[in-house]
């Protein structure tokens, strides 16, 4: 074979190869062929888990939140977030995705737990707890945070959870698809911090001014997503 048919297989070759590495790669992202800002269904990679969903899911306004629950950004906000969705009244709704910092340790382990507290219908409650302790066990060990989630589950469901299927789900391979999907999501989003909320896939930025100025950012935002909807506040 001479040098000319040997650089001709060779670029053969290449371009083969690189259709075999695009095709694989539209493979493994092809899940990810969804609208990053609106509800996605669950699906075989999701661990067909729905989407964490707070307020009515068929609001005509969704924002979406990437969130990590030991960011300590998150916490003090969800309160704020809690008050938007009660005042726009079946307006807005939240998804919230789990978006975990690489630095925070229980990340993990706490978007395991608030997962396996949704199994049992006690995600928005356990959220709600989750931050509002986050100060408690945020330094924890795993031998540590482990009786202190069981204990907000417990709480949150009254009593009445069940424990064993709770700690069974948090170890479950559904659980971490779901993280792992929700990771995925905002890394298309191009989400690098957290919380990371947006409107029709536009962040709605919160960084370099005060938390009053973000809410009235936020309002304005979701008003004129209204107005163009014909939907009076």
């Amino acid at each position: 074979m001479d040098k000319k048919t040997l650089i001709i297989v060779g670029v053969l070759i290449l371009i083969f190869g690189g259709l075999i590495g695009v095709s694989i790669w539209q493979k493994n992202s092809g899940t990810l062929d969804v609208d990053l800002a609106q509800i996605i269904e669950p699906s075989s990679e999701s661990g067909n888990f729905p989407e964490m969903i707070d307020g009515d899911p068929n609001a005509p306004v969704i924002l979406v939140e990437y969130g990590d629950y030991q960011c300590d950004a998150c916490a003090p906000l969800n309160p704020y977030l809690n008050e938007i969705i009660e005042e726009y009244d079946g307006k807005v709704a939240i998804v919230f995705r789990t978006m975990i910092m690489s630095y925070h340790t229980n990340g993990v382990a706490a978007a395991s737990a608030a997962l396996a507290a949704y199994n049992q219908g006690y995600w928005k409650e356990f959220k709600d707890l989750m931050y509002a302790n986050q100060d408690d066990w945020f330094y924890s060990t795993a031998e540590q945070r482990q009786p202190q989630f069981e204990e907000y589950f417990m709480q949150v469901s009254d009593g009445k959870g069940d424990l064993e299927k709770f700690r069974k789900d948090m170890q479950s391979v559904e659980v971490t698809k779901k993280i792992n999907f929700d990771g995925k999501l905002a890394d298309a989003a191009g989400v690098e911090w957290t919380p990371y909320i947006t409107l029709n896939g536009e962040l709605i930025t919160q960084r370099g001014i005060t938390r009053d100025e973000f809410l009235k950012n936020i309002r304005a935002k979701i008003d004129e997503e209204l107005e163009k909807k014909g939907i009076e506040k």
